[in-house]
């Protein structure tokens, strides 16, 4: 329905205002304040934005409620079973499936972009063996924001497309790089015939046998998709955010990957592993453990439970559920891995069945899921998040992308509740 509208009156002053409805596709509908303080002298109030539109976005549709996940429109599990992350990727940066020519041309243009300025092998060996990879991470693409920073045009579509494939093709090689020095590997040369997944084992765990090369870059591949995009998250806001103010791309990404690095956003999935370790040293069963998540005078919580926007089962982890078990599967008896993974099973029998956390809908997420196969193909857990950013790169530059052809786009100023002091006079210091 056009010209839908809310009416706000002010309770001092009498004065009325009618604010417009926006109407979204799907979800709840959004109410226009811009012209709140114009008209009444008021600002809203939204601590962390919970409740507050800050864009138009066409990219990806998420219902809790329901445990939907759309990238485009099409249903994640759709795109899981019948798609890949190269074409997955395309579909979040042009709104559509490719046709056989068109995720041709893109593949090309990626494993083209593969080969990235040697430099940044310099910048990896600087750093300590023990330092955190998201900060070599942020170094790196803070070297290629140098690098690129004459060639800055964001209104120039060309731009735009160059700076893009070279954000999803060189952040997974980049990314192989880290992982070969933290395990002191020779930096290993990128494949221009296989794909991102493909490649990025390849790099990482040169000495693996083909079968078990397939077998991870299958669920690499996976892993990579599902976490492609999640809407307007923390590090999504934050790269729109930096971008607004026509910054350097790899800048924008490199402000995105420092804000993936807290342990609220993208540390999730180690802290599972930290908590399996728990469990594993301990001299507790799970139930022990179990019972302590129960407790609610317990401060104890089970990592990888539950989620902040899915109050239904994560449909992510419906999908990296069966890569799970199929690598536990694989796993040798002897494995010394495979203590922890037994704990996981049975964290994973609980949390299915029992009527604590079936009532309270406290499902195993994708962090469960994606750190036990994080662990089983051999990735540190230092390189997790690290991980999380290689996939979230093309969500990012998706919305970079959506964020600089918008006819609203501006730089982003967002406003304040003052609870400071009043006008002070100063003292010179002997009077204070």
């Amino acid at each position: 329905m056009k010209d839908k509208k809310i009416t706000i009156k002010d309770g001092q002053s009498g004065n009325e205002i009618d604010l417009p409805v926006l109407d979204s596709i799907l979800g709840p509908n959004v109410v226009d304040i811009s012209s709140l303080e114009k008209d009444l002298g008021y600002l809203s109030h939204d601590p962390g934005f919970i409740a507050t539109s800050s864009c138009e976005s066409k990219i990806t549709y998420i219902d809790g409620n329901e445990g939907e996940l759309w990238y485009r429109g099409y249903p994640i599990e759709e795109l899981a079973e019948k798609s890949n992350f190269t074409e997955t990727a395309y579909l979040l940066l042009n709104d559509k499936l490719p046709k056989i020519e068109e995720l041709s041309n893109f593949s090309k243009d990626l494993s083209n972009s593969y080969t990235i300025d040697s430099s940044i092998k310099k910048i990896i060996n600087v750093f300590n063996k023990d330092s955190h990879p998201m900060a070599i991470m942020t170094a790196c693409l803070s070297f290629l924001s140098a690098k690129y920073h004459a060639d800055i045009d964001i209104q120039n579509q060309s731009y735009r497309y160059k700076s893009t494939i070279n954000l999803i093709a060189g952040v997974p090689v980049i990314s192989a790089w880290i992982l070969n020095y933290i395990l002191d590997e020779n930096f290993q040369t990128p494949n221009k015939k296989i794909s991102i997944a493909e490649n990025f084992v390849a790099m990482s765990f040169p000495n693996l046998t083909n079968e078990q090369k397939v077998l991870s870059s299958k669920a690499m591949d996976i892993i990579f998709l599902l976490h492609a995009d999640h809407e307007q998250n923390a590090s999504t806001s934050t790269v729109r955010l930096s971008g607004s103010s026509e910054t350097s791309p790899y800048a924008a990404i490199a402000a995105g990957i420092s804000t993936l690095w807290g342990p609220t956003h993208g540390g999730a999935n180690e802290a599972v592993i930290n908590m399996l370790e728990e469990i594993k040293n301990s001299d507790k069963d799970v139930e022990y453990y179990i019972d302590k998540a129960k407790d609610k005078e317990n401060s104890f919580r089970l990592m990888g439970f539950g989620h902040r926007i899915y109050k239904n089962y994560d449909p992510r982890a419906k999908i990296i559920h069966k890569i799970a078990h199929e690598y536990l599967d694989m796993l040798d008896s002897k494995n010394p891995n495979k203590p922890l993974f037994d704990i996981a099973m049975k964290l994973e029998k609980y949390a299915l069945e029992d009527e604590y956390f079936v009532s309270r809908k406290l499902y195993p997420n994708v962090d469960f899921y994606s750190g036990i196969v994080l662990k089983a193909i051999g990735i540190p857990q230092s390189m997790y998040t690290v991980i999380f950013a290689l996939a979230r790169t093309v969500g990012w530059v998706a919305h970079w992308n959506e964020m600089i052809q918008d006819k609203n786009f501006r730089i982003g100023r967002p406003r304040q509740l003052y609870t400071g002091k009043t006008k002070t006079s100063y003292k010179d210091i002997e009077e204070r």
